[in-house]
């Protein structure tokens, strides 16, 4: 799936320097990163912890894992994108298949550091992140329920930015809503190059995030922040959903690049946000990752 707008007539083609920056700025889907510091943000909320040093270095932690592993996954990918999507910047030649694979060992390694210094339980929370980082890209591609994997990811980022060891109740909750989300999308993403018609059964784990909290804070959505929440999240996944399966052949690349922008929504509801302004913080952080869509990729 390109990612970038059609050259225009007459328009000024990028420098070398630019294209490489792209390049790479496309291997590490950064349009993705507004929704790892909301993950972050989301579960240093659960924890109830307040020291915005410490969220800054647990966000710069969290980047440099999530960059490292979408390196690593270019890197591991290299031969199917090969035959399958040859406009990738490996495959393509735009960078070298070397390099990303050694910046992703790098930034895997730096990442971990950094969540050591931000205590004992985000290090090893963190440690059982790159784990599952460096499995998922390696078995992906040949191991069908490869989506946990990915859903694994996302909820030991919960837990390591949650900071303790034997993490709280809402800590739990919060990482299972992100982590049925994201085996849900990541469901849909499997028929990404495909043009095949996808289930409709993986929906259904989209949903859990609004499930849970209705069943742990029902009193929350009674609220006018709640409500709030509650409609965003639900009316973004279902617009996202009609690419899927109202269209033909079905847009399954931007179905799953919007629905990681609604990553926030799913983390206003986990926390569950307690006024306006982390509504606020967490809608800025979806409309930030819709804006660098826009540019990069999310897939």
């Amino acid at each position: 799936m390109s990612g970038g707008r059609s050259a225009v007539a007459g328009s000024t083609p990028p420098t070398p320097a630019a294209a490489s920056w792209r390049a790479w700025l496309i291997v590490a889907r950064a349009s993705n990163l507004p929704t790892v510091l909301s993950n972050c943000l989301a579960g240093w909320l659960l924890a109830g912890r307040t020291s915005g040093m410490g969220l800054l270095w647990l966000c710069l932690g969290a980047a440099l894992l999530y960059t490292g592993g979408m390196f690593l996954n270019d890197a591991v990918d290299a031969d199917w994108d090969r035959r399958h999507r040859a406009e990738r910047p490996i495959p393509a030649g735009r960078i070298s298949h070397r390099a990303v694979g050694t910046a992703a060992g790098l930034l895997l390694a730096a990442g971990w550091m950094v969540l050591l210094a931000v205590g004992t339980g985000a290090a090893v929370w963190g440690l059982a992140l790159v784990a599952a980082i460096v499995l998922y890209d390696v078995v992906h591609k040949h191991f069908p329920p490869a989506p946990l994997l990915m859903a694994a990811c996302r909820a030991l980022l919960y837990l390591a930015a949650a900071g303790a060891v034997v993490p709280a109740v809402g800590a739990l909750r919060g990482a299972g809503a992100i982590a049925a989300y994201i085996a849900g999308l990541s469901f849909l993403a499997r028929h990404e190059s495909t043009g095949v018609r996808v289930r409709i059964w993986p929906v259904g784990l989209l949903l859990v995030p609004l499930a849970i909290v209705a069943a742990a804070h029902p009193a929350f959505l009674a609220t006018p922040a709640g409500l709030c929440a509650a409609a965003a999240f639900l009316l973004w996944t279902l617009w996202c959903l009609r690419r899927a399966f109202y269209r033909t052949p079905p847009q399954i690349g931007p179905c799953v690049g919007a629905l990681l922008a609604g990553i926030p929504f799913v983390d206003a509801l986990a926390v569950p946000a307690r006024d306006w302004g982390e509504l606020a913080l967490f809608a800025g952080l979806f409309l930030a990752a819709r804006a660098a869509q826009r540019w990069v990729p999310a897939t």
